[in-house]
C-alpha cells in the first residue's frame, strides 16, 4: 500500500484542472469558427487529462492503480504536439498540410501503443513510502520528445514574430512570454525541488500550466476585447462556484453544509445575473461597433467621392480654361478693330460676351483653386513683401473702373512706412483685389476705402458657429480694411459669408454673376499665409467692412512649410 496524497494536492491540481477546462471551453465558444480557437480547446482538454492522471497517480493507494495511472500519464506527450500544431496555425489561421500533420503526430504513436507495456513502466517499487515507479527505456525518451517539440514550436513562433505585422507580433509575444514562464516554473517546481527541496514544491507544478494557458487564451482573443470581458466574467463566476462547492469535501457539520449550500445558491444567482449583464453590455457595444464600422466605411466612400469630385473639377477646369482664354483673346481683337470696323450695336454685344467670358474665367479659376486646396496641391511661396505696395497695385487696377462707375476709391496709407512681411504676396493681392471688386459691385452709390496699417492683433472671433477656426495671432499685425457704403450685410448672414457657394440674400439684385466661391477661396489663402479674414457690418444699407490681418512675424511651422 502507498501513502495517501497530501492535502496540498487538492488545492493545486483540482483548481488548475478545472480552470484549464473552463478556459478552453470559453475560448472555444467565442472563437469556434477559428482553427486556433479549436486547437486551444483541444490543448486544454489534453492538458487537463494529463493533470488529472498525474493527480490520480499521486492519490492512489493501490499499487495496481498507481501503475495504471502512471502508464496512462504518457498521454501528456500529445500536449507539446498540439502546441506545435497551434504554433503553425496561430495567428494567421492558415492550416498545415496533411504531410506536415503526419510528421508531427506519427512519431507519437509508438509511445501511445507501448504505454501499457514494461517499456514504459516496469513496476511500482512498494518498498518506498511514495511508491516510486520502475521505468523502462521508453520513459526516458518522453522528455527528449517534449523538449524537441517545444524548441520546434518556439522556432516557428519566433520566425513568425520576425516576419509578422504589428498585431501578429503582439499576439505571438504573449504566447512566447507565457511559454517562458511555464518553462521557468516547471524547472523550479520539478528540477530544483528534486535537487534542493522542499519536495512539496513539486505539487505547485500544474500552476505553470494554467498561467501558460491564460497567456495563450489572451493572445487568441486579444483583439476581441468584448470577448475578453465576457470570458473573464464567465471564468470568475465558474471559479467562485467551484471554490464554494469544494467546501463540501472539507466539512461534516450539518450547519456548515447548510451555510455552504445557501452561499452556493446565492453565488449561482448573482453569477448568472453578472454574466447576463455583461452579455447585454457586450451585445450593445458590438452593435455600436458595427454602426461605427459602417459609418467609417460610409466616410471612406464619401472621401473617395469627394476626391473624385475634386479631380473631376480640376480636369474640367483645366479643359475649360484654354477655350475661354482663346475666346477672351479673339473678342479683345474684335473690339480693338483688328478684324475690321465694329459698329456700335455689334460692339455692345461683344462687350457682353467679353464680360460673360470674364465671369467664366473667374469661376474656372476659383474651381481650380478649390480643387488644389482640397487635394492639398496648392503651393504658397513665401518671400518678403511690402503690404503698402501690394495695396497700391490693387488701387492702380481698379481706379479707372471706379471713375467710370462714378464711385470714389480712396487709399489710406500708413503714416509710418510698414515693414516687410513674409507672405505669398501674389495670393494676398488676389484676395484684396477680390474684396475691392466685391465692394465696388455691391455699392450702388458712394465709394470704397482701402486702408492698410500696423496694429495689434484683434481678438475677434470670425464665426460663432465654428465654421472658421479662430487661431489668435500673437504680436503685431498688418491690417488691411476694405470698407464701403454699399448694401451692407445682415447680422444673420455674417457667420456663413465665407462658406462655399454662400451669397447674401440681396446680392443677386446687383450682381447676378457671383458664384459664392471668392470669399471661400480667399479665406483659405489668408489662413495659409498665417492670417485671418472676417467681415463686419452695421446692418442692411449701412455698408460693410472686410478685414485682413497678417502677422508681422510668421510662425516657425509656416516658415518651414512654405519658407
Amino acid at each position: 500500500m502507498c501513502n495517501s496524497a497530501p492535502q496540498l494536492l487538492y488545492y493545486t491540481y483540482i483548481p488548475v484542472l478545472v480552470g484549464t477546462l473552463v478556459l478552453g471551453f470559453l475560448v472555444f465558444l467565442s472563437n469556434r469558427k477559428n482553427l486556433s480557437g479549436r486547437l486551444f480547446f483541444l490543448l486544454s482538454i489534453n492538458t487537463s487529462l494529463w493533470i488529472f492522471l498525474n493527480m490520480m497517480t499521486w492519490r492512489s493507494v493501490n499499487l495496481d492503480s498507481v501503475e495504471f495511472f502512471d502508464k496512462l500519464s504518457i498521454v501528456g506527450i500529445i500536449v507539446p504536439a498540439i502546441f506545435l500544431y497551434f504554433s503553425y496555425v496561430f495567428p494567421d489561421e492558415k492550416n498545415i498540410s496533411m504531410k506536415k500533420a503526419m510528421i508531427i503526430f506519427l512519431p507519437l504513436l509508438p509511445f501511445i501503443f507501448l504505454a501499457a507495456t514494461s517499456l514504459n513502466i516496469k513496476s511500482i517499487n512498494s518498498s518506498t513510502s511514495d511508491c516510486e515507479s520502475v521505468v523502462g527505456p521508453l520513459y526516458y525518451l518522453i522528455p527528449l520528445i517534449f523538449i524537441l517539440y517545444c524548441v520546434w514550436s518556439v522556432v516557428i513562433l519566433f520566425t513568425k514574430f520576425r516576419n509578422g505585422n504589428e498585431q501578429a507580433k503582439k499576439q505571438i509575444k504573449l504566447v512566447l512570454v507565457g511559454f517562458v514562464i511555464f518553462i521557468v516554473w516547471a524547472t523550479i517546481t520539478n528540477v530544483v525541488a528534486q535537487l534542493v527541496g522542499p519536495d512539496s514544491l513539486s505539487f505547485f507544478g500544474p500552476i505553470g500550466a494554467i498561467i501558460f494557458m491564460s497567456f495563450v487564451a489572451y493572445a487568441i482573443v486579444k483583439y476581441q476585447l468584448l470577448s475578453i470581458k465576457l470570458i473573464a466574467a464567465q471564468a470568475l463566476t465558474v471559479v467562485i462556484w467551484i471554490l464554494v462547492a469544494s467546501q463540501y469535501f472539507f466539512t461534516d457539520s450539518t450547519t456548515n453544509i447548510i451555510l455552504i449550500t445557501f452561499t452556493l445558491l446565492l453565488s449561482i444567482g448573482f453569477g448568472i445575473m453578472l454574466v447576463k449583464s455583461v452579455k447585454l453590455e457586450v451585445k450593445r457595444k458590438e452593435e455600436l461597433q458595427q454602426m461605427s464600422d459602417k459609418l467609417s466605411e460610409a466616410n471612406d466612400q464619401l472621401r473617395k467621392l469627394d476626391n473624385s469630385k475634386s479631380e473631376f473639377i480640376s480636369i474640367a477646369s483645366h479643359q475649360l480654361r484654354t477655350p475661354l482664354t482663346a475666346i477672351k483673346g479673339f473678342v479683345s481683337l474684335l473690339l480693338e478693330g483688328s478684324y475690321g470696323q465694329v459698329v456700335p450695336k455689334q460692339q455692345d454685344v461683344l462687350n457682353k460676351v467679353y464680360t460673360s467670358n470674364e465671369r467664366l474665367v473667374t469661376l474656372v479659376e476659383d474651381l481650380l483653386n478649390i480643387s488644389r486646396m482640397e487635394s492639398g496641391r496648392m503651393e504658397f511661396k513665401f518671400a518678403p513683401w511690402n503690404m503698402e505696395t501690394v495695396c497700391q497695385e490693387v488701387m492702380d487696377t481698379f481706379i479707372q473702373r471706379a471713375k467710370f462707375e462714378k464711385k470714389s476709391l480712396e487709399f489710406k496709407k500708413p503714416e509710418i512706412p510698414l515693414p516687410e512681411v513674409m507672405i505669398d504676396g501674389t495670393k494676398v493681392r488676389e484676395v484684396i483685389s477680390n474684396m475691392v471688386d466685391n465692394a465696388l459691385k455691391y455699392t450702388p452709390k458712394g465709394g470704397v476705402t482701402l486702408k492698410v496699417e500696423q496694429a495689434d492683433a484683434s481678438r475677434y472671433t470670425p464665426n460663432k458657429n465654428g465654421d472658421i477656426e479662430d487661431k489668435p495671432i500673437v504680436g503685431p499685425v498688418i491690417r488691411v480694411t476694405v470698407s464701403d457704403t454699399g448694401i451692407g450685410i445682415p447680422v444673420t448672414e455674417l457667420p456663413y459669408l465665407f462658406a462655399k457657394f454662400s451669397r447674401g440674400k440681396d446680392v443677386s439684385r446687383l450682381n447676378t454673376g457671383g458664384t459664392g466661391l471668392g470669399l471661400y477661396v480667399g479665406r483659405s489663402m489668408i489662413e495659409n499665409n498665417g492670417g485671418k479674414i472676417w467681415a463686419e457690418s452695421d446692418g442692411e444699407g449701412q455698408g460693410s467692412r472686410f478685414i485682413i490681418e497678417i502677422p508681422m512675424h510668421q510662425s516657425k511651422e509656416l516658415m518651414e512649410r512654405w519658407g
